[in-house]
């Protein structure tokens, strides 16, 4: 899957209904994120003897602890976020404000950088996650089939 940047500097010219819509999707993308995190946190505890077995300990112990870190992240940029979504009303109350207005839009962007850097994050985090309960699955295999 090939993703696509958009350059934050483009969101001088965004209307009120994009930073709408960007807010909605960044609020979904977090949600699914958090219920991702609750299934890692499954996923954990469905693997605990063999995390903790000396071999992986520390890469299990680094993992836990990242994902402990992005729920904390992730509930933070939800609040973030739905407080930048609540102030949307500057962008369309009708009454000209270039101060606010220039405000939103600056905050706007950085919370899209926030929320690309964090959902990249998420996505390593996973990704080693995967591979570790994939090599132990490995390993169990391959222990069964030599008993």
């Amino acid at each position: 899957m090939k993703t696509t940047k958009s350059h934050p500097k483009f969101v001088e010219w965004f209307s009120a209904d994009v930073m709408h819509e960007n807010t909605n999707e960044w609020l979904s993308e977090l949600r699914f994120i958090n219920d991702e995190l609750l299934f890692f946190d499954d996923l954990i505890k469905s693997y605990t003897l063999q995390l903790i077995d000396s071999k992986h300990f520390n890469e299990s112990k680094k993992l836990v602890n990242e994902l402990g870190t992005l729920h904390k992240k992730t509930n933070n940029l939800i609040r973030i976020i739905q407080k930048h979504a609540n102030d949307l009303k500057i962008m369309v109350n009708g009454i000209e404000q270039p101060y606010e207005e220039d405000s939103y839009k600056n905050e706007h962007r950085e919370i899209m950088i926030k929320v690309n850097e964090f959902i990249k994050t998420c996505r390593t985090t996973k990704t080693e996650l995967f591979e570790l309960i994939k090599n132990i699955l490995i390993e169990q295999k391959q222990k069964r089939l030599l008993k």
